[in-house]
């Protein structure tokens, strides 16, 4: 029944200041600084359609950082599947027509610099293309 409230999938890319977050986590302060500048959350290129993605626990998914692979992996290794967060949100807020859940990420996330260009992909949605500044 989840499914029935996904309207498709996108490319999120869930930036984290991690000094910052090291700092506030050390003082048992919120994560939410850390996570929450302007240009944190870069998402697309695309919106897939639920219809046209067959087993979303099933994909391809890369993290190339100028060039260097720093993430390859499949979505079945997500610790958390679709109607399972679903399912936990809805327990706790309320949901909305259009809101996004992030679904976590893999092994592999490291550093990055101010002009270093991040490429993910996820199957063949396209490439989300970010530059640090």
């Amino acid at each position: 029944e989840a499914y029935d409230f996904v309207a498709g999938y996108t490319i999120l890319n869930d930036v984290t200041a991690r000094a910052l977050q090291n700092q506030d986590k050390q003082k048992g302060l919120p994560w939410s600084r850390s996570k929450g500048f302007d240009t944190f959350c870069p998402i697309g290129p695309y919106l897939i359609p639920k219809g046209c993605v067959e087993d979303p626990h099933n994909l391809e998914l890369k993290v190339e950082v100028n060039g260097e692979v720093r993430q390859k992996a499949n979505t079945n290794t997500m610790l958390f599947q679709i109607p399972k967060l679903i399912e936990y949100l809805s327990k706790h807020m309320t949901l909305f027509a259009g809101d996004i859940i992030a679904t976590g990420t893999p092994e592999g996330v490291g550093p990055l610099q101010s002009g270093d260009t991040v490429d993910v992909r996820i199957a063949d949605w396209g490439v989300l293309r970010n530059r640090i500044v």
